[in-house]
């Protein structure tokens, strides 16, 4: 366990590709750019970019596959894996309940040291914008591993003329997966600041969760591998809106009054 542990988290760091990494900054520079952070104004929020990305991949390496592994084993003691497969839209619920509450609460680690720092008291939309940037941070890390690993098997544009949709499926699901990052935790900075973290952090993991989902219902038999990615695209797509709206409810308000020269996290 110790070693696949290790391996995966040095897996995010093996075959790097121009391509790779390029695609995966665009995705997320595409979906932060509509929440307005000014990194440039707030060169601080670097920091949380940047620490985000490592926090969460510890967090997934050393807690979230510990985690899963142990309740899988529960299950495994109790019901047969026949049983468990029969039963897995339920069977499957805690592992992916696990996904989205150590992935979040991980990518929420910045926003908390900042707000106790700031003295418990920010503004809700800056609130939003470092839990956006935090998101983003992860998510990009993310979609490069996974972008990384399809170039390094060799995909080529002749794999679209072979194949049609399922060759660019990957691009379309880190696509709308850096998307949902951001918006995940957008919502989860904007309750700590609104003094109900907790709260929302329950509702960013379960809203992940239940896009993660989308992968047990295709396994189920119930979601074509299609659907599955238009699954993943309407949770994502819907979420994001919510956090947006949140961002820019009641015409062009900003967070301009706020210190835009934080200390360094």
């Amino acid at each position: 366990m110790i070693d696949y542990m290790v391996n995966f988290f040095k897996s995010f760091f093996q075959n790097p590709s121009a391509w790779g990494i390029g695609l995966a900054i665009a995705f997320g520079a595409i979906w932060l750019v509509c929440y307005r952070p000014s990194l440039l104004k707030r060169p601080w929020l670097w920091a949380v970019l940047v620490g985000s990305a490592f926090l969460t991949l510890a967090a997934v390496s050393f807690i979230q596959i510990p985690l899963q592994n142990w309740a899988g084993q529960a299950l495994n003691h109790f019901w047969s894996q026949d049983v468990l497969m029969r039963w897995i839209l339920l069977a499957a619920i805690p592992s992916i309940l696990l996904t989205g509450l150590v992935q979040e609460g991980a990518k929420l680690v910045p926003m908390v040291v900042y707000w106790w720092r700031s003295g418990k008291n920010i503004d809700p939309k800056l609130g939003l914008i470092i839990g956006a940037v935090a998101g983003a941070g992860f998510g990009i890390f993310e979609a490069q591993w996974a972008l990384n690993g399809m170039f390094a098997q060799g995909w080529t544009w002749e794999a679209v003329q072979a194949y049609g949709f399922w060759a660019l499926a990957g691009f379309w699901e880190r696509f709308f997966a850096v998307a949902a990052h951001i918006a995940f935790s957008a919502l989860a900075g904007y309750g700590l600041a609104k003094g109900r973290g907790w709260q929302f952090y329950l509702i960013a993991s379960v809203l992940h969760a239940l896009l993660n989902y989308s992968a047990v219902l295709w396994q189920a038999g119930l979601l074509t591998g299609v659907r599955a990615e238009i699954y993943i695209a309407v949770v994502a797509v819907a979420v994001t809106a919510w956090a947006l709206w949140l961002r820019w409810r009641k015409g062009k308000a900003t967070v301009e009054a706020e210190v835009l020269s934080a200390p360094s996290l």
